[in-house]
């Protein structure tokens, strides 16, 4: 009995050894895949792990040139390939996974495997990948240029009437929603061939109906400056400025930036070199004169009783407006002058300049303030400080004779009081602003570059007496003798004219020099 039964197990597993099919291997060959293994509709069937990941490898590499179209917007289109995106397979580990069925466990765990497959393939889906960063930058860059901005409807003046301008829809690329589409694409629903794609859009409405523009009828509040002083340069830059901000219509809420609206401040934005502050100095640059922009339209605003929401004065006093009642902008020290529409309607802002030279501004709008109520505004001036010296600078490369004089600038401290009157009786009184402005003191730039030793000793005992006026006797003086002598001036016996001393002059008195900056 025991012999049978020994007989018997022998027997077994030579029957197992014998149907179970799985080829013995030697330690050193590598195990193949079983038949039924599929990843995607690839088999898998006989190769090793690193000839199936190749195999993988190779047909990724193949659809990586496939032309996804992207379509935008009206037909418009952006093609891209996968490898544009950052395509990539992400679950390499099925290959390892698949190289071990049917080859760990007992003779009868691998025989199961091995049956199991028969009867039901193994099929591993490939998972892929894009780079988000890369998608982003194809969306901003190459899909982004088809965007249609809505425009809001729009005013202007026609003939002294209001014209209202319809506004356009706008369609957007939605980017993150497009984002997450291309990339579900990839990972879920790419079958690897051409395909296209139709991204997600976003479609804004203008704001803005002729009910609503009709409601602009009223005048909220105007004011005018004179440039009549200011050169041609000067006088284009305020003429320019007050074009590119006349038509401006703003919704409830909107808020406006003047540097927005004037810049940049560039000759083909229509501006020329003129005069304006920079360190204390008068220094010659693009858009000088834009500020006096600012200011009009900063009174105009005032008196509209709109929120103003930054204004900043002027490093040295104008005088085009009383104290306080200027906003400056500068680009290179980041001021700006901004307002917001506070109001439940839309307005309208008209800028104009007359052949006398004045700018005016104008803002339109729904007026809802009680007719018996009148709103001024008050410049006080805290206090003053005169400028009590006066600053030489010598320019070697100047011609001896050559002087160039800025003149003084007084300091102010100043407030701006907001004065409120119903029926002519003063009902409020608030503080809008206090400003300062710097005083410096008068300044002259003086050429003393000469090969006459006498000349350069005068010009120089001239200077250190630090009297602006007496260096400019001198200068005067010296030019005057290096010019050839006027027919019967009297002359020194060796032909030479004769020179009258120059005398010292009596103590100067501040000059005042106004002028506004684009940038400080």
């Amino acid at each position: 009995m025991k012999k049978w039964i020994k007989g018997a197990a022998v027997f077994g597993l030579i029957f197992f050894t014998a149907v179970l099919p799985v080829r013995q291997v030697n330690a050193q060959e590598e195990n193949r895949i079983l038949a039924g293994i599929y990843a995607e509709d690839m088999s898998l069937e006989g190769k090793t792990a690193g000839e199936a990941r190749k195999m993988i490898e190779d047909y990724i590499e193949s659809i990586s040139d496939h032309v996804i179209t992207l379509v935008i917007l009206d037909g418009n289109e952006v093609q891209v390939t996968p490898a544009q995106v950052g395509f990539s397979w992400k679950n390499p580990e099925i290959v390892e996974e698949a190289a071990q069925i049917g080859q760990t466990g007992n003779v009868v765990q691998r025989y199961k495997a091995a049956k199991d497959l028969e009867h039901e393939n193994k099929i591993y889906e490939l998972e892929f990948d894009v780079d988000r960063e890369l998608v982003k930058t194809i969306l901003s860059e190459q899909c982004s240029v088809f965007n249609q901005e809505a425009r809001d409807a729009e005013l202007s003046i026609e003939n002294e009437r209001f014209v209202v301008h319809p506004g356009q829809t706008g369609m957007v690329v939605d980017e993150e929603a497009s984002l997450e589409l291309i990339c579900s694409f990839f990972h879920d629903g790419w079958n690897g061939e051409d395909e296209r794609l139709e991204l997600a859009v976003t479609v804004d409405e203008p704001r803005g109906t002729e009910e609503e523009l009709s409601k602009v009828k009223d005048v909220l509040g105007t004011f005018t400056t004179s440039f009549s002083t200011s050169g041609s340069s000067r006088s284009a830059n305020v003429r320019n400025g007050a074009a590119l901000i006349n038509g401006t219509t703003l919704y409830p809420g909107d808020e406006f930036s003047a540097y927005e609206a004037v810049a940049p401040f560039t000759a083909a934005n229509g501006y020329y070199m003129a005069g304006s502050y920079l360190n204390g100095q008068v220094v010659d640059s693009l858009g000088g004169g834009i500020c006096q922009v600012s200011t009009t339209l900063y009174n105009a605003v005032l008196l509209a009783e709109l929120e103003v929401t930054e204004r900043h004065n002027h490093s040295m006093i104008v005088t085009y407006v009383d104290p306080s009642a200027d906003a400056a902008i500068a680009e290179s020290s980041g001021k700006d002058f901004k307002f917001i529409n506070n109001t439940e309607a839309p307005i309208y802002i008209e800028g104009s300049t007359t052949d006398d030279k004045h700018i005016s501004f104008t803002i339109y709008g729904m007026e809802t303030r009680d007719s018996s109520r009148q709103v001024r505004y008050e410049s006080e001036v805290v206090s003053t400080t005169y400028p009590d010296t006066e600053v030489i600078y010598v320019n070697e490369s100047l011609p001896v004779g050559s002087i160039s004089v800025q003149s003084a600038h007084i300091g102010y401290k100043a407030n701006l009081w907001k004065v409120v009157t119903e029926n002519g009786v003063e009902v409020s009184r608030e503080k809008i602003n206090s400003s300062n402005y710097q005083v410096t003191p008068r300044t002259a730039t003086v050429g003393v570059a000469t090969a006459d030793p006498n000349a350069y000793n005068e010009i120089m005992a001239a200077i250190a007496t630090n009297n602006i006026d007496h260096v400019k006797n001198v200068a005067a003086a010296l030019a005057a003798a290096a010019a050839p002598p006027a027919e019967g001036a009297p002359q020194q016996p060796d032909g030479t004219p004769v020179q009258t001393p120059a005398q010292p002059a009596p103590a100067p008195q501040p000059e005042v020099v106004q002028v506004e900056e684009p940038a400080q």
